[in-house]
């Protein structure tokens, strides 16, 4: 969470610890530490929380379980080369220049869960 004293910030950080979640402050003059959550965040918010009324806390989280398997396992990202990052991970694992698997190679992958 940014350091600036926005009222936001205060409700986030109180709802946070009634909820036993762990609340980190970016650490000051290191700006770039908030980048890639930053990015995160948007994506989440346009794909989860500007999509949904939630009735309860459990609507959230099985949406977003949801939206996280896809996320990493279905959607292309643009900075991984076309890649959704579990195929990603997969090829650089093995090594492979080309952003398709043959089958015997992809048969490989998920008898080692990988």
């Amino acid at each position: 969470m940014d350091n600036e004293p926005e009222f936001i910030a205060k409700l986030s950080k109180e709802w946070s610890e009634m909820n036993q979640i762990e609340f980190k402050y970016i650490q000051p003059g290191k700006p770039t530490q908030n980048v890639y959550i930053e990015r995160f965040n948007k994506s989440f918010r346009n794909g989860v929380l500007d999509c949904y009324i939630f009735e309860i806390l459990g609507d959230v989280r099985t949406i977003t379980n949801k939206w996280v398997n896809d996320y990493n396992h279905k959607r292309p990202h643009d900075s991984l080369g076309g890649l959704s990052p579990i195929m990603y991970k997969k090829q650089k694992l093995l090594g492979l220049r080309s952003a398709t698997l043959h089958s015997d190679q992809e048969a490989l992958l998920n008898e080692n869960n990988l």
